[in-house]
């Protein structure tokens, strides 16, 4: 290892950065490096910059892919050569904002009847029921379900932080019936060694398997299922901020954009065709 790569990974662990920011940071300034055939201190700005067009023009990588490569790079720079804001002055990339795809409940059922190996059934179901992300679900221990307070524990979530969310009924049943035929030691999800959890990927193969089983277009990741776990609760008239504190949202602004998937709050309103062409009849 080069004292380089040493010493970023020493910021990145003073920073207190998630595993996988500090694995993807490394791997961007990796990536500079190999692209140049350089030394990552021996590139200046303009080359970065050139790279980041490269892979966001040439390889047609996706925006977030380029972000993380920006921040990575950027870090590099201020973190390890010392470099001042001014001197970093990367491109800004603005995020498009898209509305998250949503299942419908119907959907949703046909997804998990599709998953009929009981494992990833059970795994699909407590992603839904609790909506939680691939690296929480992974994570969950037996411990963390509560059956006594009926809610589930998700112990240093997105940004480091715990949190509950709820536990229901006939998921508590699903998951008692699956460790009854597994008997999973300590993780709720263990991969083909027990001692370790279920991968993400893996989490995302067992959710695109389903979905081409059922025949399910929409929905680009299992992300989606927790997606739906929001919109279906407002659609339920649960209150907005006991969605955000059950998601671990830090802003309410967050929650508040499955508003514009939720069934409920588009029923509610009337269309203006239908008033014009209400009232032209009744003119008549």
């Amino acid at each position: 290892m080069t004292p380089l790569r040493e010493e970023m990974i020493r910021q990145l662990q003073l920073q207190r950065l998630a595993t996988n920011t500090q694995q993807a940071y490394v791997r961007a300034v990796k990536g500079l490096a190999e692209y140049y055939d350089r030394s990552p201190d021996q590139i200046n700005i303009r080359e970065i910059r050139a790279y980041l067009h490269y892979l966001l023009i040439e390889r047609e990588l996706s925006w977030s892919s380029c972000n993380v490569a920006a921040c990575g790079i950027g870090f590099f720079c201020s973190k390890v050569l010392g470099w001042e804001s001014a001197q970093i002055d990367l491109p800004p990339r603005t995020r498009p904002k898209r509305l998250p795809e949503v299942l419908s409940r119907e959907e949703v059922r046909r997804l998990l009847d599709a998953a009929q190996n009981p494992k990833h059934r059970v795994l699909l179901m407590t992603v839904y029921g609790g909506g939680l992300r691939a690296s929480e679900v992974v994570s969950l221990k037996l411990v963390d379900i509560e059956s006594d307070r009926m809610t589930i524990r998700v112990e240093q979530g997105k940004g480091r932080k715990d949190r509950h969310t709820i536990l229901s009924a006939h998921l508590l049943q699903e998951l008692r019936a699956y460790w009854r035929i597994e008997r999973p030691p300590v993780w709720m999800f263990p991969g083909p060694n027990l001692d370790r959890p279920l991968t993400r990927s893996s989490v995302h193969n067992i959710f695109h398997a389903a979905k081409a089983k059922a025949g399910i277009l929409r929905g680009k990741g299992v992300h989606t299922l927790r997606h739906c776990f929001a919109t279906h609760m407002l659609e339920d008239g649960v209150d907005s901020t006991v969605i955000q504190a059950m998601l671990g949202h830090v802003c309410i602004s967050t929650t508040a954009r499955y508003l514009h998937v939720s069934r409920r709050h588009l029923a509610a309103v009337k269309s203006p065709l239908d008033t014009l062409i209400n009232g032209s009849t009744s003119t008549r």
